[in-house]
């Protein structure tokens, strides 16, 4: 079992920068992709990055330039650098823990608030 707790979240202003930190314990976190999610009102949950331990990173279309995503095996955490956040950007943001092998296992964090407002 992976346990993965968010922090960072809040309230910003558009234009402004947050930090999200998932920090895992109960696995070995290389051998997972690290992704994070995000869940806006009445919207399906929708893939925002995801990392490999080996550098590989993606982002979706609607972040990409903007957000990074990083990890840090050895903290056995994985981050979510956001600048230049807009309202859109207003959501329940979910760390993702994915096994890179077979059963292909997910794990998820309890979600944390990211507001973008003025």
């Amino acid at each position: 079992q992976v346990q993965l707790v968010e922090s960072g979240g809040g309230l910003v202003q558009p234009g402004g920068s947050l930090r999200l930190s998932c920090a895992a314990s109960g696995g070995i976190f290389t051998t997972y992709v690290m992704k994070w999610y995000r869940q806006a009102p009445e919207k399906q949950r929708e893939l925002v990055a995801a990392a490999t331990s080996s550098g590989i990173r993606n982002y979706s279309d609607s972040v990409k330039g903007r957000f990074t995503i990083s990890r840090d095996n050895a903290k056995m955490t994985v981050y979510l650098q956001m600048n230049s956040l807009q309202p859109e950007d207003t959501a329940v943001y979910y760390c993702n823990a994915r096994k890179m092998y077979y059963p292909f296992v997910d794990f998820w964090g309890q979600g944390i608030q990211v507001t973008v407002s003025s």
